[in-house]
C-alpha cells in the first residue's frame, strides 16, 4: 500500500506540473482550499522532494496542515521544513519562494478555527490521532 501511494503521488506532482496545476491543483468540496507543490530537501539524505498538500491563504502567507492524514507520527516533509525552513512552493504555475515556521499555540488555534470554516475534514483527522497536529506558515521571501 505504501508503494502505490508513493506512486500516486509522482503521479500527481508529475500532472501538477505539467498542466501547471489545473489538473490536481484544486481541492474539490472545499472553498479556499487548494492544493500546491511543496518543495523540501530531506534533512537526513539531502535529496530533494515535493509533496501535493492542502492550503489555505492568511493574510499574505500560505497554510499547510501537518495532518499526515492522522498517522501517529508527523510526516517526513515537516521534519524537512523544520530542519531547513528556506525553500519554495509552486502554487499553479508560480513557483514561490518561502521561509516555513510552524505556528505556536496562539497562532495555531485562530489558524485552527480558520481551517474548520474551510476545510472541517481536518478535525476529524485531529480526533483519530493523539498528537496535536501542527499548522505551518509559508511566508513568501520573493
Amino acid at each position: 500500500m505504501k508503494n502505490f501511494f508513493k506512486l500516486f503521488m509522482r503521479i500527481h506532482v508529475y500532472i501538477y506540473r505539467l498542466t501547471g496545476g489545473r489538473i490536481g491543483g484544486r481541492s474539490s468540496g472545499t472553498r479556499g482550499f487548494g492544493l500546491l507543490l511543496l518543495n523540501s530537501t530531506g534533512r537526513k539524505t539531502g535529496k530533494a522532494h515535493t509533496n501535493p498538500l492542502g492550503y489555505f491563504i492568511n493574510d499574505d502567507s500560505y497554510v499547510i496542515i501537518a495532518s499526515y492524514t492522522a498517522f501517529g507520527a508527523y510526516p517526513a516533509w515537516y521534519y524537512n521544513l523544520t530542519d531547513n525552513p528556506n525553500t519554495t512552493i509552486q502554487v499553479m504555475k508560480q513557483v514561490i519562494k518561502v521561509k516555513a515556521s510552524v505556528a505556536d499555540s496562539v497562532e495555531r488555534q485562530r489558524l485552527w478555527e480558520k481551517l474548520m470554516e474551510i476545510a472541517p475534514g481536518y478535525g476529524d483527522y485531529q480526533k483519530r490521532t493523539e498528537r496535536l497536529i501542527p499548522i505551518v506558515v509559508l511566508l513568501p521571501t520573493n
